[in-house]
C-alpha cells in the first residue's frame, strides 16, 4: 500500500530547530517532485518547499534562509531542516510526492513553536 509517513515534529522554543523526515513506500512509479506543505489552524494549506528529482529546490519567501529541503532518491525520503523557528511556523506539516499518475500525501506531523 502506497503511503508517506512524516516524523520529527514536536514542540520547540522560538529560535530553535527541528528536522522533519518523510518516508515514501509502496509507490509503484518513479517519484518526480517532492515537497513540504503546512496548514495552520484556520488557514489554508500553503507550500513551504519543493524539490525535484534532480535536486532543484524552491522555497516560500517566508522560509527562505531558515529552512532547507533535501531528499534521498535511493531511500525515497525527503527532509526539511527548519532553523530559527518562529511562533508563526506553528502548523501541521505534510509531505507530498508527485508521480506521473498520482499525487500522494502524508498524514502530517505537528510543529508547535512557543514564544
Amino acid at each position: 500500500q502506497a503511503q508517506l509517513v512524516e516524523s520529527g515534529g514536536g514542540l520547540v522554543q522560538a529560535g530553535g530547530s527541528l528536522r522533519l523526515s518523510c518516508a515514501a513506500s509502496g509507490i509503484p512509479w518513479s517519484i518526480n517532485d517532492m515537497g513540504w506543505y503546512r496548514r495552520a489552524p484556520g488557514k489554508q494549506r500553503e507550500a513551504v518547499a519543493t524539490i525535484t528529482r534532480g535536486g532543484s529546490t524552491n522555497y516560500a519567501n517566508f522560509v527562505k534562509g531558515r529552512f532547507t529541503i533535501s531528499r534521498d532518491n535511493a531511500k525515497n525520503m525527503v527532509y526539511l531542516q527548519m532553523n530559527s523557528l518562529k511562533p508563526e511556523d506553528t502548523a501541521d506539516y505534510s509531505c507530498n510526492a508527485i508521480t506521473i499518475f498520482k499525487n500522494y500525501w502524508g498524514q502530517g506531523t505537528q510543529v508547535t513553536v512557543s514564544s
